[in-house]
């Protein structure tokens, strides 16, 4: 099946079930293979391509207005775009905003993403809604030849994200420390000069804004690598440990990342908190299951519900796997859940400062409800010194 999206196509995205769409190239030329997912955030683009969570997949961003504030170097998550690829319905116009310093194309040329545009994108993402994420290749080539037959057997080959552990591709490769706070009118970025709780951030692909979450909450934050042990963690002699969102498969990731946590949990009594994967992390840790969603939740408007509260927080998420709440073990409960499908959003443990989120508190769709995640671990590690 073909949908011309274009007299003279440039690039093309190849579905595995042999579904063929035509549009125009940007950014880089070339080929990738990998997961396809969409995005219904109507802002944040850049801080999307950015984000180490989308290792992996290429994006099919729903709103069509996709390039029109440019980019610029203070919305990075982390240094380099890291999802493979975009896909967009109209191609990004001249960019129009004051914080602009590039615009997207030349951004995307510059490292070596590939975009197409002038696809039918409700159409995509009804596919991918009833099927579940399919494996594509996305090819641009100013030339408009393309191999089909191999695209789509490329599509066919990609093993998928299942069992694929991700977060060593994206993680730090040595330690560093932190202390950047969050953007504020007029001053932009100010820094941590009196932090009152030392935290260890576990990088699994953390994003930056999480990290200035955490500052901005009183933390002087130390980030090591996805496979730190237990013994690294406790030689800096932290209050408290973050475990950061990542890409990839958590069971897969959980090889290493499990051993090292449950180990933090029977030799302390140190809050812990944990966000995206980081929250599957902490639930394999605990003793529950994780399993892999149809097409996952990606966007900037996810309802999720708090038990506790009965308060409904508008949040961002990014994800294609989630914990399986019927696996919780005795000691752990469920906190929040999605109001979308009902699956589960967060846990805790009852007798301890341990918990974790699914969505991302720190990208403000909100813009500001899910902070206070941030000032319940900073109050859990005072509790603990006081």
């Amino acid at each position: 099946m073909v949908d011309t999206a274009s007299p003279k196509p440039t690039a093309c995205l190849a579905l595995a079930d042999g579904t063929v769409f035509y549009g125009h190239g940007f950014g880089a030329t070339g080929r990738r293979v990998a997961e396809l997912c969409f995005n219904t955030a109507m802002t944040g683009y850049q801080e999307i391509m950015t984000d180490p969570s989308y290792a992996g997949q290429i994006v099919t961003f729903t709103f069509p207005h996709i390039g029109n504030t440019g980019v610029t170097p203070e919305d990075d998550e982390t240094a380099d775009p890291v999802a493979a690829g975009m896909v967009v319905k109209w191609d990004p116009t001249m960019a129009s905003n004051w914080r602009a310093t590039e615009e997207l194309k030349s951004w995307l040329t510059r490292t070596g993403r590939i975009a197409i545009g002038g696809i039918d994108t409700r159409r995509l993402t009804r596919a991918i809604r009833q099927q579940g994420a399919p494996h594509v290749a996305l090819e641009h080539n100013p030339d408009g030849k393309f191999d089909l037959e191999a695209l789509v057997a490329e599509a066919r080959a990609w093993p998928g994200l299942e069992g694929m552990d991700l977060a060593k591709d994206v993680t730090c490769a040595q330690s560093y420390r932190w202390d950047e706070m969050r953007w504020a009118w007029p001053e932009g970025y100010s820094r941590q000069e009196a932090p009152k709780h030392k935290v260890v951030a576990i990088d699994y692909g953390a994003k930056r804004n999480i990290l200035r979450c955490l500052a901005s909450a009183g933390c002087d934050v130390t980030v090591l690598p996805a496979t730190a042990t237990s013994e690294e963690v406790l030689a800096h002699e932290p209050d408290g440990v973050f475990l950061s969102n990542g890409p990839g498969d958590p069971a897969a990731t959980g090889s290493y990342a499990v051993p090292m946590i449950k180990d933090i949990l029977d030799k302390t009594d140190l809050p812990v908190f944990g966000i995206c994967l980081g929250h599957q992390m902490l639930a394999l840790a605990l003793g529950a299951k994780t399993i892999k969603m149809n097409h996952g939740h990606h966007g900037a408007n996810h309802p999720v519900k708090e038990h506790e509260t009965g308060k409904v927080e508008i949040t961002s998420m990014n994800h294609g796997f989630a914990v399986d709440a019927q696996t919780l073990p005795d000691g752990v409960e469920e906190t929040h859940i999605s109001l979308f499908d009902g699956s589960n959003c967060g846990i805790r443990m009852t007798n301890r400062p341990v918990y974790s989120v699914q969505h991302h508190p720190e990208a403000s769709p909100g813009p500001q409800d899910s902070f206070y995640l941030f000032e319940r671990f900073a109050e859990a590690m005072a509790a603990r010194k006081a």
